[in-house]
């Protein structure tokens, strides 16, 4: 057997072994993610709050207490996050939201959210329904339009 296959045969079974590995891995991280959101939503409680702004920021800049911050750790403390400042009863608050809900959220109207502490899971109206934005049209998408137009 010439030794060019007897590289191909170990680099494909390094490269089969790694495979195995990073999808135990991701399992394991999976599980402990639906966990966490399962503990998260045990905790949930819904407010009435009025959105004041909404943008994403770094987490120092966003005017969290400095426990929050202690409790992030180090490399996160950069990274962007969506953050809402709303009014919750009389106090306004700085608050940490969901990827998925940060876009349903209107600004400067009241909403009821599901929160647990600072981090907001849910949205719904108050009055009446959330005015979701039309999903992004992919690049294909967008070029099999012009073409039905022609």
């Amino acid at each position: 057997m010439p030794t060019w296959a007897i590289v191909l045969l170990i680099i494909l079974a390094v490269v089969l072994v790694l495979f195995v590995v990073l999808a135990i891995y991701g399992r394991k991280l999976q599980k402990k993610q639906e966990t966490a959101q399962a503990d998260i939503r045990a905790g949930a409680q819904t407010f009435s709050i009025l959105v004041i702004d909404k943008k994403r920021m770094k987490m120092k800049e966003a005017g969290f207490p400095k426990v929050v911050l202690d409790q992030t750790p180090k490399y996160l403390r950069g990274a962007k996050v969506p953050v809402v400042k709303a009014k919750i009863g009389p106090r306004v608050m700085s608050l940490i939201c969901d990827e998925k809900v940060f876009d349903l959220i209107p600004v400067k109207k009241e909403v009821k959210a599901v929160m647990n502490g600072i981090y907001i899971i849910d949205v719904k109206g108050l009055r009446g329904a959330l005015e979701s934005k039309p999903a992004k049209k992919g690049f294909f998408a967008k070029m099999k339009d012009k073409v039905k137009k022609n």
